[in-house]
């Protein structure tokens, strides 16, 4: 037989033997990309991956009672109750006068059936234990999937609000029988009211109150059936009353009898079929950015809203295009001239393009990548590695619908990430199977057997690397879990998919591929190591090193030197810490709050004055401004609960940008740059905003959260006291923005005090008293108008006309009727006493809490939180005092982690308590990167673990592992330089360039990709050895053969990698790993031989 032959081998070799036949691979291919382009279509695509947080908010109404009552005797109740359910994480309540607000939130991951089952047996097994002064109560689930995923917004210049809402109304129905639609929501405008607005001079002329009105019309409107009979074989069936027909049959309704004489509800009242008052505005208005907006420039026109949410795991592309598709249908059929439609949210479009963005950054990364092999190691090869790519993809996608994830940008940057990672297998087969065609030792066949061998423990280990650096990922816990989820599942499989494909595929197209280098040499010369440029390189500069003890030791005490001198730059704030970076979105919100007891009316006009300042910023396209209600909400506004936010003295308003690739700056660094104008005008108005970014991830209360405490029988008014101290020591922290608490103003009340001997004797009621103003004020649903063809029940509402209830003289004018049929004026009967409402009380697991809320502009958080934090004098005012007078003012610039604190001493009471990690993005950041270091450590014991069985020694795996910690070196300067580089101000606010916990999952990342280059390069070392090489030039023909490889695939990676910065969110992962693995793979081609060179040298001799 012609040259050696290959002794028999196991299991994996037999594997290429058997793919080598074509046939077998040929299939392989063909099936992997039917998967794929199945499983491409069918999974479903999202921008973000939903992350899913169990919630339900339980609504109790207790009339009459205080806060403190509500409080004491349902609140506490309820809490106590709730929070013994398995699973729950928090318990938030919020108490105000007569109602209360319970909700609970489970553990991210609970199964959202099964906590709702929970809920509602504990609530309904405990009925017995419910206060008799509860009237009602309600349970609401919120989920992710209540969030509107499409808002298609009605605007006209010609029609009311409240014809829009009609129309709104009735397109409602038609927009829900879209397939896989949710919950569809109409939000804003005034409904029909059907508005009887007593006159209480004319009541009180005819003898009549208010309440008999009332009473009357209940009684009057009512139709039923009474039965049936039966006469001459058929029967008949007997209704008995009929409901009031229209407006002009409700004002010939008989309401009482004065003086003998029927008196009807038109004598008394005046009745109006149309628009219910006024509780709410809605409109919309154009920016610059969108095309033709000069023609409405500084208006406001009405708006109404229709928010469609999607199904749980339907795909949100389809549902929001179906809603284009019968928008652009019934537009002509349903909406008169006048009337426009615009879709103001599209979470759909922006998941798709987001999607397709993705895949052309993959695209473009697989073109450059398959581009740098083909310049490195020719086009053929190249060829072989390109076409393991799709097949590596499909058959990831395809396990990734199996397990039921979605098409989301952390599943794609997975992908992207992989990319430099799947390549390397086929790489370093390729790249062996073609230095043995140059050698020509063997037949085709057996050269490719021989070196897929020679290769195939170093592929299988550094797999394994990888797979436990990523793998610890799944244990992330919180939100931050699910949201990273893709990342640790897609990253090792396309690696272990990559495996299979360079042991079953890569193999047999090289064969095909470079066959030609042993059946056409073509002259060229025999293949000798010592000839090429690579070797000779490595023995001149690896060679002195290796010959010189000391000169090998101070290069590693210099290397030591730089990766200790990395290390220092974060304590010294030179790399700022945060746990997510701001995303560049189309949309931000502007969160209004003005003091309580402001009217509708100017808390409209202080928000159209920050809209018209919007209206002329050249990035905007449309706003939306929602006065008295709340914005359909968001994820962000699920879990802050922004979609309670009910009442005339809050707004909010919804900005659309143009869209990303049309502006230069992102949206964090507009917001810097509106923000100091938009304060400005709020101050002037005496309103707070808050302006909101769409959050990259799992979203919290505020950036900055603080929680206060105090003692068990402190008063709610002494915490509150002392968070507003905490909350103006955060306004004086720099780059601290939007500082706000959840204490409330003063806002006046009105009592009325009756004198119970007075009512008694005029046989008045303190019940009656309070119905009367109630439906003065309020107004009173007293019965519906049964038109059939109304969407929404048509109510019939009692109420005083506006200037009859604007002072308590005019309602001390008021009648009410006494049981012997006198009628008498409230005022003789009680005063309105002044006073001040109760502040809602807020509780959290049980406990009393005010929270203080800051977002932070150009800093870190976790840098605010440790100055303000080493600030703090617990102890008596004259230590405070003291310490005021002593301290200096520092600088930011001037702060470390090594010398904190900004000189600006502040205190609250010793036993009261303040929380920064319980609400705010710094728990999550604790605990994110608690999971990461876990993670981290977790990844390293298991590479050590696997390395040492592999090995069959304790010292190799280390010397192999050298390789992570030389990471640091690139990363930690890296980042330094960026922010050099790109840390501009905008607005006055730092910009800097943030390392985050995806640049924490980068150097992860790294631990598994660089320890593949150690490995790969120490097995040659020992086959070099084996082959009968001394052991100094064992190491240089290790290093020359392995360079081009190594430099490859770290180019690979690079290449693969650099589409990545791109995205705001990932790129830290991105530049983490380019930093790293750049001065990674330099210094692994100098540490890992010198190192095992100085521990190994002395064993080799002596053999």
């Amino acid at each position: 037989m012609d040259g050696p032959t290959l002794e028999p081998t196991p299991f994996l070799t037999r594997v290429v033997e058997l793919f080598l036949r074509g046939d077998v691979a040929i299939l392989l291919v063909v099936v992997s990309l039917i998967l794929g382009a199945a499983a491409l279509y069918l999974t479903p695509r999202e921008e973000e991956p939903q992350i899913v947080v169990p919630m339900a908010d339980v609504f109790v109404s207790a009339p009459g009672l205080s806060a403190e009552e509500v409080e004491k005797q349902v609140t506490q109740r309820l809490e106590k109750m709730l929070y013994q359910i398995d699973g729950v994480e928090y318990v938030y309540s919020m108490s105000a006068p007569g109602r209360c607000v319970i909700t609970v939130r489970f553990y991210v991951g609970e199964d959202r059936e099964g906590s709702l089952v929970k809920l509602y047996n504990k609530i309904h097994s405990n009925t017995d234990q419910v206060p008799p002064v509860v009237e009602n109560w309600v349970v609401k689930p919120v989920e992710i999937d209540d969030v509107p995923i499409v808002i298609v917004t009605l605007w006209t210049d010609r029609y009311s609000d409240h014809e829009l809402r009609r129309m709104a109304e009735e397109l409602q129905y038609d927009l829900q029988a879209i397939p896989d639609t949710n919950r569809v929501t109409v939000v804003g405008g005034r409904p029909r009211r059907i508005r009887v607005e007593l006159d209480p001079q004319r009541l009180a002329l005819r003898q009549t109150s208010a309440l008999q009105v009332a009473r009357a019309l209940q009684v009057s409107n009512v139709q039923s059936r009474s039965g049936s009979f039966e006469q001459q074989d058929q029967q008949f069936v007997v209704d008995a009353g009929i409901f009031v027909r229209d407006a002009t049959d409700l004002g010939n309704t008989v309401v009482n009898l004065s003086g003998n004489r029927p008196v009807y509800l038109r004598d008394v009242a005046t009745i109006l079929d149309g628009a219910a008052e006024v509780e709410s505005y809605s409109w919309i208005g154009f920016g610059p950015a969108e095309e033709g907006s000069e023609k409405y420039a500084g208006t406001f026109l009405p708006a109404v809203h229709i928010s469609v949410a999607k199904k749980k795991g339907t795909n949100a592309v389809r549902v929001a295009d179906g809603v284009h598709r019968l928008m652009d249908e019934i537009s002509a059929t349903h909406l008169p001239d006048g009337v426009q439609y615009r879709i103001t949210r599209d979470y759909g479009q922006t998941a798709d393009d987001k999607v397709n963005e993705l895949v052309e950054s993959l695209a473009i990364a697989v073109v450059t990548v398959i581009g740098l092999i083909g310049l490195v190691i020719g086009w053929r090869p190249a060829l072989v590695v390109a076409l393991a790519i799709p097949v590596c993809y499909s058959l990831t996608l395809f396990i990734n619908l199996l397990c039921g994830y979605t098409i989301n940008r952390v599943t794609m940057f997975a992908l992207i990430l992989a990319l430099g990672l799947l390549v390397d297998d086929p790489i370093t087969d390729v790249e062996n199977i073609a230095r043995y065609f140059a050698m020509r030792i063997l037949p085709a066949r057996q050269s490719v057997l021989r070196a897929v061998q020679e290769v195939r423990p170093a592929l299988i280990l550094s797999t394994l690397a990888i797979i436990a650096s990523f793998l610890p990922l799944v244990f992330i816990t919180g939100m931050m879990g699910p949201y990273m989820g893709p990342m640790a599942l897609n990253v090792p499989l396309t690696v272990v998919v990559s495996t299979v494909v360079a042991f079953c595929l890569t193999p047999w197209l090289a064969m095909v591929a470079l066959k030609r280098m042993i059946e056409n040499p073509s002259g060229e010369e025999e293949f000798d190591l010592t000839r090429r440029p690579l070797y000779r390189i490595t023995r001149a500069l690896l060679g002195p090193v290796l010959d010189n003890r000391l000169f090998a030791l101070v290069v590693l005490v210099v290397i030591a030197g730089l990766f200790a001198g990395a290390m220092m730059l974060p304590a010294l704030r030179l790399t700022p810490l945060k746990m997510l970076p701001y995303d560049n979105k189309n949309e931000f919100q502007i969160v209004v709050d003005m003091p309580e007891g402001t009217t509708l009316d100017r808390t409209d006009a202080v928000t159209r004055r920050l809209a018209a300042y919007l209206g002329g910023v050249a990035e905007v396209r449309d706003f939306t401004l929602f006065t008295g209600n709340a914005s359909p909400m968001d994820f962000n506004g699920m879990v802050r609960h922004y979609f309670l936010r009910s009442g005339p003295h809050l707004a909010d308003i919804r900005v659309n940008l143009v869209d990303k690739d049309h502006r230069q700056q992102r949206s964090h660094e507009i917001l810097l740059r509106l923000r100091n104008a938009l304060q400005q005008i709020a101050d002037e108005a005496g309103a707070d905003i808050k302006l909101v970014e769409v959050p990259p991830g799992p979203p919290v209360l505020a950036t900055i959260t603080a929680e206060v405490y105090g003692p068990h029988d402190s008063d709610y008014g002494s915490i509150i006291t002392q968070a507003r101290r905490v909350a103006s020591r955060l306004a004086r922290e720099p780059g601290i923005v939007d500082v706000d608490t959840s204490a409330q103003d003063d806002q006046v009340r009105w009592v009325f005090e009756t004198d119970k001997p007075k009512a008694a004797l005029s046989g008045v009621s303190t019940e009656d008293i309070a119905k009367t103003l109630q439906m003065a004020l309020d107004g009173m649903k007293a019965t519906v108008l049964h038109l059939p063809e109304e969407v929404d029940p048509l109510w019939i509402e009692l109420r005083l006309p506006r200037s009859y209830r604007s002072a308590t003289d005019e309602l001390e004018e008021l009648y009410v009727r006494g049981q012997d049929g006198n009628m008498v004026q409230l005022g003789s009967l009680g005063s309105f006493i002044r006073d001040l409402e109760g502040q809602t009380i807020y509780r959290k697991n049980l406990r009393r809490v005010v929270f203080v809320y800051g977002e932070v502009a150009g800093r870190a958080p976790a840098d605010a939180i440790l100055d303000m934090e080493f600030d703090r004098i617990d102890g008596d005012p004259k230590m405070l005092a003291d310490a005021r007078a002593a301290a200096t003012f520092k600088p930011v610039e001037g702060r470390t982690w090594f010398s904190p604190g900004g000189g600006d001493p502040w205190s609250v009471r010793p036993e009261y308590e303040v929380q920064w990690a319980g609400e705010g993005e710094w728990k999550i950041t604790l605990d994110v990167f608690r999971d990461l270091g876990l993670a981290f450590g977790a990844a390293q014991v298991l590479i050590f673990v696997i390395l040492m069985f592999q090995t069959n020694s304790r010292l190799l795996p280390m010397v192999m592992m050298l390789a992570i910690p030389l990471t640091m070196i690139g990363i930690m300067p890296g980042f330094w330089l960026l922010n050099v580089l790109m840390d501009h101000p905008v607005g006055g606010y730092n910009t800097p360039v943030l390392l985050t916990a995806t640049a924490m999952i980068g150097m992860i990342a790294l631990s598994g990709i660089v320890v593949r280059n150690s490995v790969v390069l120490i097995d040659f070392i020992h086959m070099a050895v084996d082959e009968g090489f001394e052991l100094r030039e064992a190491i240089i023909r290790s290093v020359a053969v392995r360079t081009r490889p190594i430099l490859l695939t770290a180019g690979t990676t690079l290449l693969g990698n650099w589409v990545i910065v791109l995205d705001p969110i990932f790129a830290g992962l991105a530049w983490a790993i380019i930093f790293g693995i750049l001065t990674s793979t330099i210094f692994t081609l100098v540490v890992i031989p010198v190192v095992y060179w100085i521990l190994y040298r002395r064993a080799h001799n002596a053999s």
